[in-house]
C-alpha cells in the first residue's frame, strides 16, 4: 500500500515535519480534527474530554476487549483558528515520550483538495527516534487513511 503521509526528520533535531493531502475540503478536514465523532472513528479510541477552545482540554483512551486501557493521551489547546490551525501539546500516559507540541495547519488546495501539514515538536531527540524506531509512520498513514474513507462518504 502506498504511503501518502510523508514524514521528514531530519538528523539531530527535536522535531518532525509530516505532510498529507486529502481529496477532501479543507473545512471537512479539519472537522475530522475537532468532532468527537469523526474524532473517534478514525483514532479508534474513545473521546473523554474535547474542548475545542484556546486552554481547551482533551483526553483520548482505548481499551481492550477485556476492559483495560491500553492507550491514554491527552493534552491542551493553544491555538483554534477554524478551518486553518490547531496548535496543541499531546502526551501519552505511561510511556517515556514526555510532552510534544503539535502545530497542524490546514491548507485549501481546490474546492475539493486540501493540505494538512503537522509540525510536532519533541522534549528530545532521543524521544524522537524511539518513536520513529516504531511503526510511527505507518500508523499515522493508516489514521490519514481512515480520515479520508470516513469523510469521503460525508463530502
Amino acid at each position: 500500500m502506498e504511503r501518502k503521509t510523508k514524514v521528514d526528520a531530519e538528523n539531530s533535531k527535536h522535531d518532525l515535519h509530516i505532510t498529507r493531502e486529502f481529496d477532501l475540503p479543507v473545512d471537512l478536514l479539519f472537522r475530522a480534527h475537532v468532532d468527537p465523532e469523526i474524532l473517534e472513528q478514525w483514532m479508534g479510541s474513545k473521546v473523554l474530554k474535547l474542548e475545542t477552545k484556546k486552554h481547551g482540554g482533551y483526553q483520548l483512551e482505548k481499551k481492550d476487549e477485556n476492559g483495560k486501557v491500553v492507550f491514554r493521551a491527552n493534552g491542551v489547546i493553544h491555538e483554534l483558528v477554524p478551518d486553518k490551525k490547531i496548535t496543541r501539546t499531546f502526551e501519552m500516559e505511561n510511556t517515556p515520550f514526555g510532552v510534544q507540541l503539535e502545530v497542524y495547519e490546514f491548507e485549501p488546495l481546490s474546492n475539493d483538495t486540501s493540505r494538512l501539514r503537522m509540525h510536532v515538536i519533541y522534549e528530545t531527540i532521543e524521544q524522537r527516534d524511539q518513536l520513529l524506531k516504531m511503526p510511527f509512520a505507518a500508523g499515522l498513514n493508516m489514521a490519514h487513511n481512515r480520515i479520508q474513507e470516513i469523510l469521503s462518504k460525508l463530502k
